[in-house]
């Protein structure tokens, strides 16, 4: 099992971090791999269960997700991943998010588990570690000071 873990102080408060990260099916206004984005089978976007289903920016496909929970006391997002081009098995994240009080910025840290179907862990644990997450947090941390 591959286990990836992030984490980075993002200078805004908490609020205005949560406020953005917190919309499980608006992940194309700040992750820069996520394009275009929509909740299917009809269900209510951050629904625990719902999947979203995201197209990727490089073109190689789409990935579709599961919100399994979410709470916004904890300020904590768990989804898994249920298919797309990248060969992960039994895939699950949490997403988390604390205040600091130094400052009046936040804590960020995204983890997964998973194991690499096409036999290569050791190339999936970098790629989500910086890529996927700690390139993900940087741009929220971007987009929620723009705004």
């Amino acid at each position: 099992m591959i286990k990836v873990r992030t984490s980075t102080v993002i200078d805004a408060p908490i609020e205005a971090v949560w406020a953005l990260a917190s919309d499980f099916n608006g992940l194309p206004a700040w992750h820069p791999a996520a394009a275009e984005s929509h909740i299917e089978a009809g269900k209510a976007n951050n629904e625990i269960g719902c999947v979203r289903n995201f197209a990727l920016k490089d073109g190689s496909g789409r990935v579709r997700e599961t919100l399994l929970a979410a709470s916004s006391i904890d300020h904590t997002i768990i989804y898994d991943m249920v298919g797309g081009p990248l060969p992960f098995l039994d895939y699950v994240s949490v997403l988390r998010f604390e205040p600091v009080t130094d400052g009046d910025r936040t804590f960020a840290v995204w983890t997964a588990e998973f194991r690499a179907g096409d036999g290569e862990p050791d190339k999936w644990g970098p790629f989500v570690r910086d890529e996927v997450f700690l390139g993900g947090l940087k741009a929220l941390e971007r987009t929620v000071k723009a705004r």
